[in-house]
């Protein structure tokens, strides 16, 4: 089967990597609100990996174009410093084991003064690598992986069919930081919907504690045509939260998590009002902020709807 290049989805730390495709779409693509539901998952041969790091290399060393190679290449490589790389799509990580590390020995022969390798992974895929696995990509480079936890409320992760527990999520977490490996995190508020707000939130606040990451962010729940939750809202089974209720959710996150060292941010697109800082230093300082805006109530504060996004 061909493998069709993905479109271009990274966390936004990630806005100065070369983006190295492994595969398209996501192994568990059965998440409700996720657009990667609607896809399914392709493995890229790693022959025609180590072809774009061939061709990278002609470029960046020699100012050669390989014939063959898409636009996008030679797009990204133009402003690229040559510090990091992200590997694509949704779920690189689920790549067979010894063909990413295959990968990743290639790129760093290829261009040595790489800084970091990084890759959203599900907490499947790393539960299936053992820590001296995880331990042995680390001294490739892999620096960060992003995982996708969105609620820590089983109740929520069965509906959603995350295919994973609050547990498991744990166990991979800690699997991660034991490998010496940077950890992120992104939790999406609303999932609990009206009804199940409250212990979404609870919940949430409570694995985020026993993951203990190095970066988290919080997301609005932002609805995709086609996919079930959609769906399930068009029907009135599912209740959207307000953007203020959201942003009480927001605060009851940053009130009852605890972390050792960790940036918190809800400076995706997808928020209605934008928080940053490292906890636990700058917890008064976000929550002073919140607490002044859930107690004005202006919609004027808010980002506007239109300028919402994924």
């Amino acid at each position: 089967m061909t493998f069709i290049r993905p479109e271009i989805i990274r966390p936004p730390s990630e806005h100065a990597s070369y983006y190295l495709p492994l595969t398209s779409g996501c192994s568990n693509n059965s998440c409700t609100f996720c657009a990667f539901s609607l896809t399914s998952l392709g493995i890229r041969d790693l022959e025609d990996v180590k072809r774009e790091i061939d061709a990278m290399s002609l470029y960046v060393n020699n100012g050669m174009w390989v014939a063959g190679q898409p636009d996008i290449v030679y797009a990204i490589l133009q402003d690229w410093d040559g510090r990091k790389v992200f590997l694509q799509d949704g779920d690189a990580f689920v790549y067979p084991y010894p063909k990413l590390l295959e990968a990743l020995r290639y790129l760093n022969a290829k261009f040595p003064r790489i800084e970091r390798i990084a890759s959203y992974a599900t907490p499947q895929d790393v539960l299936r690598r053992s820590v001296e696995e995880l331990k042995t990509l680390k001294k490739q480079k892999l620096g960060i992986l992003y995982v996708g936890v969105e609620s820590g409320d089983d109740e929520v992760l069965r509906r959603i069919e995350k295919n994973t527990t609050h547990d498991e999520m744990v166990e991979a977490a800690k699997k991660v930081k034991e490998a010496g490996i940077l950890l992120s995190v992104t939790v999406i508020l609303g999932l609990g919907g009206v009804q199940g707000s409250k212990r979404h939130v609870a919940q949430t606040a409570r694995i985020l504690t026993e993951m203990d990451p190095d970066y988290a962010g919080a997301l609005t729940l932002t609805m995709v045509p086609g996919t079930k939750l959609y769906e399930e809202w068009q029907r009135g089974e599912f209740e959207l939260i307000t953007p203020f209720e959201s942003l009480q959710e927001l605060k009851g996150l940053v009130e009852n998590s605890t972390f050792t060292k960790c940036f918190f941010s809800s400076m995706h697109a997808s928020n209605y009002y934008a928080i940053r800082g490292t906890m636990p230093e700058d917890k008064d300082k976000v929550l002073s902020q919140l607490n002044t805006i859930l107690a004005r109530k202006d919609p004027h504060l808010l980002r506007p709807e239109f300028m919402r996004g994924l």
